[in-house]
């Protein structure tokens, strides 16, 4: 269980995770403006690419929108696209920080297992669960009291 210091805490963890993502995209010379904000890379399917997010991210996404705002995911895209932009750009997840269509196919993977490392070390700090799953599974799912770690899990059980 979580208490509301440890969550707040937790919280400023993912937050500074965010910020060192930033920076290793920055000091590695990839410009974060070479995004044309297409929006491409947001439906999976067609772009040929997965979202996968960790359940310190996904405390982080219902703790800034609320419960009751996490969009649950269907279909091929994300659900936080809307015309064609971002709605939830300043708390995105780690994989829309690393992953961009003129990118280093090399650095991202790099970074990837970097930014998969600390949020592990998250979950061992606070004690919670570390699940790596897709978006629409991580999202779509209904809350649950207990299940086995190859089932779906919501935010609001992951948090709780």
């Amino acid at each position: 269980m979580v208490t509301e210091q440890s969550k707040r805490q937790l919280l400023e963890e993912v937050a500074l995770a965010y910020d060192w993502l930033d920076r290793q995209i920055v000091a590695n010379g990839e410009r974060l403006e070479a995004c044309r904000a297409c929006g491409a890379c947001c439906d999976f399917e067609k772009f040929d690419h997965r979202l996968f997010l960790t359940s310190p991210e996904v405390i982080y996404l219902t703790s800034k929108l609320g419960p009751e705002n996490v969009q649950p995911a269907g279909g091929s895209g994300c659900p936080y696209q809307k015309d064609g932009k971002c709605t939830i750009y300043e708390n995105r997840f780690a994989g829309c920080r690393i992953f961009f269509c003129k990118a280093d196919k090399d650095f991202q993977s790099r970074l990837s297992e970097q930014a998969v490392a600390r949020f592990k070390q998250i979950c061992d700090r606070f004690d919670i669960p570390y699940r790596y799953t897709e978006l629409h599974v991580a999202l779509g799912a209904k809350p649950t009291n207990t299940c086995p770690p190859a089932q779906r899990h919501s935010p609001e059980s992951i948090a709780d």
